[in-house]
């Protein structure tokens, strides 16, 4: 995986079909703040930053500490190999 292709994750830029009350709350709140027919999973996270920081950076932070450790993981699996 190359980095281009790492900072542009399909996942991201896929609408979102709101099939359950969660989802259609997000959507069309989300909707309606940057004025889109069309909501996709990165608006939703852009907005959840700026309106719920807190719950964002928990989130980062919990995906950081697990890649961390998996880099850790790794690395010590490699040593064990060589």
């Amino acid at each position: 995986m190359t980095e281009n292709e790492i900072h542009n994750n399909p996942i991201l830029t896929m609408p979102v079909n709101p099939d359950s009350e969660l989802k259609k709350f997000l959507v069309d709140y989300v909707g309606q703040k940057i004025d889109s027919e069309e909501v996709t999973v990165n608006m939703i996270s852009e907005v959840l930053a700026v309106d719920f920081p807190e719950f964002t950076y928990a989130f980062a932070e919990e995906n950081y500490i697990r890649g961390y450790q998996q880099g850790l993981d790794d690395a010590e699996l490699y040593k064990r190999k060589s």
